[in-house]
């Protein structure tokens, strides 16, 4: 076999591999839009795999939207997890530059507690947090949320802008220095707007987490009127009743906050990646 054949052999596998790869992502995202594009009746009364509806309509999210807050929920899910990753990615910008930067004693120590912080699993942690909100007033409220959202994404996010900021040369830092230039200023001012792809990335995570997120929302909020949308879309189906054409819907709007970060982010990321303060 000559070389040329190997090329196009390995290029095959290749496309055959990112092939199958979309197929798996692909497929549960294209059951959900067919299936949410279905009557009840096509449901029911199906007798096996219809890949298409036999008459698709738009009425299930308009009678969702009639028969759910739907608007409350998302809006919910926005204030807690929009205010949660702007806390976090703040916080963890700040604190990944000073790792980064500065050498004290216990570095390596907090770098470790920040990770196993991530190791603990998430049912642990429900009984402390809902016990410290309801200490502080905070339970059933958004800003509760956020502050246990924030607290879920700010250790690992800081280990992300960590490593971003350790391959931006220091000696910006320095010449920024020489030039009288505050800690803080050459931070916001030059080390920030070099370091936007891993902060795109780190906002992207941190937003993805949280708006999944389940488990919590479903303990720490008790009122029907604060549900997030994650927590609603389980309310949905109960033991008498599953109306998956309904729940299908309410998946594919909860997932347009998603979408929209990462096209809004999009060229943010890609803008970062293509400029730089350091050219060879």
């Amino acid at each position: 076999m000559t070389k040329k054949s190997k090329n196009r052999l390995v290029l095959s596998l290749g496309y055959l591999v990112l092939t199958v790869g979309c197929l798996c992502v692909l497929l549960p995202l294209s059951w959900m839009v067919i299936t949410s594009l279905k009557s009840m009746a096509d449901i029911t009364l199906s007798k096996g795999i219809d890949l298409f509806p036999s008459g698709p309509t738009f009425e299930n999210f308009i009678n969702i939207w009639k028969e759910y807050p739907i608007a409350s929920y998302i809006k919910n899910s926005l204030a807690a997890v929009g205010g949660s990753t702007v806390f976090g990615v703040i916080c963890a910008a700040l604190c990944g530059y000073g790792l980064s930067r500065y050498e004290f004693k216990g570095k390596a120590f907090l770098l470790s507690f920040l990770l196993v912080t991530q190791m603990f699993p998430a049912v642990m942690k429900i009984i402390p947090y809902y016990k410290i909100l309801v200490s502080v007033h905070l339970n059933n409220t958004a800003l509760g949320l956020l502050i246990v959202y924030a607290s879920f994404s700010i250790p690992f996010c800081t280990w992300m802008m960590y490593g971003y900021f350790r391959s931006i040369p220091t000696g910006l830092d320095e010449a920024a220095r020489v030039d009288g230039s505050s800690a803080l200023h050459t931070f916001f001012k030059i080390i920030l707007p070099i370091a936007v792809p891993g902060l795109v990335a780190t906002v992207i995570y941190a937003f993805l987490q949280n708006w999944n997120e389940y488990m919590f929302a479903s303990v720490l909020m008790s009122s029907d009127e604060k549900k997030t949308i994650t927590y609603a879309i389980s309310t949905m189906a109960d033991a008498y009743k599953i109306q998956w054409n309904y729940l299908m819907c309410a998946a594919m709007i909860s997932s347009v906050p998603t979408l929209g970060v990462f096209v809004i982010m999009q060229k943010y990321l890609i803008a970062g990646m293509t400029a730089g303060a350091v050219k060879e």
